[in-house]
């Protein structure tokens, strides 16, 4: 009887919900590309499936970083509707750049399309328009 109860976690772990890109998040997500056009730098990261709302960009320290987090559950029921096995996993990754003190979150530009995540970066914060002086009227 032992045997079959290895057996049995075995196949268990063997199931396709456990084979995600989400177990080695290390390797098998947040493939980064990064490449420099003009004055941007463009940042392409790769994140098969996730979703747009599982995905979060924040600037804080000069530090941009990536996070996504999923979510995801499964159940099976038998014939009667009882539960048979019911499995759930949550999940998240992060990665970081230092793209400098200089800039602020609105100076970087994102999308999302296909499982890709595409930040434009700008190399220079953009800099602070002069304001003409503005005289005061003396009466």
């Amino acid at each position: 009887m032992l045997l079959s109860n290895r057996s049995f976690f075995n196949d268990f772990f063997k199931d396709p919900f456990f084979e995600r890109p989400f177990d080695n998040a290390s390797s098998q997500i947040m493939k980064t590309d990064i490449h420099e056009k003009d004055n941007n730098y463009l940042v392409e990261m790769e994140l098969p499936g996730y979703n747009k709302e599982d995905i979060k960009a924040d600037l804080k320290d000069g530090y941009l970083t990536i996070t996504a987090t999923h979510e995801e559950s499964q159940e099976e029921k038998d014939e009667k509707g009882n539960c048979i096995r019911k499995e759930r996993y949550t999940g998240s990754c992060n990665r970081r750049f230092y793209v400098g003190d200089q800039l602020k979150q609105d100076d970087i530009k994102a999308s999302f399309k296909g499982g890709v995540l595409c930040l434009c970066v700008p190399k220079e914060a953009p800099k602070a328009i002069e304001e003409k002086p503005k005289y005061i009227t003396i009466d």
